[in-house]
């Protein structure tokens, strides 16, 4: 016996739930890829970039996911031998890391916790340690979509102006920008990277870098730079260099009307929706876990990030079950705990094109899943998730 039918809803944390009009607005032809179409669409998709990072600096779209986006970011500013530092708060960073191994570039971790967020007093004590200035970058996520940690970019920005070191600052907002303030220019930030599939609402297959000045003069004398990544190709006149090749038309045309969106709604708007709707999702999970087997897997209320909310079963229960129910019974489908919490937690994105019926409706499945299955939870959840958002939403 189910209770689902038509389309499936996705409450994962990417690839995201894709408004119909963006769908919509790839059913069109191709257009000519040397047409003066083709190049003002080009133009002002930069444009509009440089607008959500917040930046006067200069931005590049790749085909290419997040994962594209960081190589591009490290073979533009790196040289084989550097070393970069870390900052720990779950999986992504150190992903990133990894990366950077792969390319022959030397890695520190600023070990964290999957449990908190970066803390920006220990990169300060650990930049001063650096007499030698031989950090040339450091590397961190606005939000790590495992862990649902949401570091304070200015305050670490603010450690790294404090500890005097010229080290660029990298920040990683593919599951932030388009939902969570991001400011670029007045954060300190020298490069920031993102992608299409999360806050964007666009189909994955686009990753974006956003660099301001002094990122373009290190990059300069980078020795792993090549030409498919290399920022300096993608400046070139012929406009085909800014993609390196044939345009990814559709999805450019996608992305317009996922911009259009936003703009239309208002950047503030946008982000005062997702707080909202993510503090919805926090009250019910706050009353399941009265029951003592579900937790936040984040411990402190203000590092909790307004895009995803990492939810720890205790032991002796499994999260798949509770995945499959939601999935098979009822049409909704969960994010899966990776990494270090594969096994031991299920994660609610809240992201992108969501509104109150879909978190609602998200929150009763899980509710309902929950019951189901007879894990422990306080009861509740959902009723509270209702009753705080009638209180904050005014009339």
């Amino acid at each position: 016996m189910v209770v689902r039918a038509g389309r499936e809803f996705l409450a994962i944390p990417g690839p995201t739930t894709m408004p119909d009009e963006v769908l919509q607005a790839m059913h069109r032809p191709a257009l000519d890829i040397y047409s003066d179409a083709m190049v003002q669409l080009t133009d002002g998709l930069l444009r509009d970039l440089k607008r959500l990072f917040a930046t006067k600096g200069h931005s590049y779209i790749y085909i290419a996911n997040g994962h594209g986006a960081w190589e591009a970011v490290l073979s533009n500013v790196l040289s084989r031998g550097d070393k970069i530092l870390v900052l720990e708060s779950g999986r992504f960073a150190i992903n990133w890391g990894n990366a950077a191994t792969a390319m022959g570039v030397e890695v520190e971790v600023l070990k964290g916790d999957i449990r908190r967020a970066v803390r920006p007093a220990e990169v300060e004590a650990r930049l001063r340690q650096d007499t030698e200035g031989k950090i040339k970058a450091i590397v961190v996520v606005q939000v790590d979509t495992a862990s649902g940690a949401f570091n304070d970019i200015p305050a670490i920005g603010r450690a790294i102006k404090a500890a005097k070191h010229n080290a660029l600052f990298m920040v990683d907002a593919v599951a932030s920008l388009g939902c969570m303030p991001f400011e670029m220019d007045a954060w300190g930030i020298d490069v920031a990277m993102s992608a299409s599939q999360k806050g964007l609402m666009t189909p994955p297959g686009l990753g974006f870098v956003a660099v301001n000045d002094r990122a373009r003069e290190v990059h300069k004398t980078a020795g792993l730079r090549t030409p498919y990544w290399d920022w300096s190709e993608r400046d070139g006149v012929e406009h085909y260099r800014k993609y390196a090749g044939t345009a990814p038309v559709h999805l450019l045309f996608a992305l317009r009307q996922a911009f259009d969106m936003l703009f239309a709604e208002g950047l503030d708007n946008v982000f005062l929706r997702h707080r909202l709707l993510a503090e919805t999702v926090r009250h019910a999970v706050a009353a399941w876990s009265e029951g003592q087997v579900l937790s936040f897997n984040i411990e402190a209320p203000a590092e909790r990030a307004n895009t995803v909310t990492t939810v720890r079963i205790g032991e002796g229960h499994d999260p798949a079950s509770l995945q499959a129910y939601c999935k098979d019974k009822c049409g909704v489908v969960l994010g899966t705990g990776i990494g270090d919490l594969s096994g031991r937690a299920f994660r609610i994105a809240h992201m992108g094109h969501v509104n109150a019926p879909m978190i609602l409706g998200t929150l009763g499945v899980v509710e309902v899943g929950l019951a189901a299955l007879g894990i422990p939870h306080g009861r509740g959840g959902t009723s509270a998730a209702i009753d705080w958002l009638g209180h904050n939403v005014s009339a």
